[in-house]
């Protein structure tokens, strides 16, 4: 291998690593604020889509309440029959 080879080799390798590392952080910073802002974007959907649960939620809740509190008197009574049976 000739000495010019060699230098060559020893100026080509990392400039080429550099114009490559440019490269890449000019890919990163350009795709960045595109990615940035479709992850805004999910994430109000998202947030919009429990809101909505949030929202049905509070409609069954509010329209159903008698029917959840006679099913927890019901299974007080349930539990009571349990204990009733175990010795203490």
């Amino acid at each position: 291998m000739s000495n010019a080879f060699a230098a060559l080799i020893w100026w080509v390798v990392p400039a080429v690593g550099l114009i490559g590392a440019l490269g890449y952080v000019m890919w990163v910073t350009k795709f960045q604020g595109k990615f940035q802002q479709e992850t805004q974007r999910s994430v109000g959907q998202f947030k919009r889509f429990q809101d909505s649960l949030r929202d049905s939620q509070a409609r069954d809740g509010a329209t159903s309440g008698a029917i959840i509190t006679t099913a927890a008197v019901a299974g007080s009574d349930g539990d009571t029959s349990d204990d009733a049976g175990s010795s203490n």
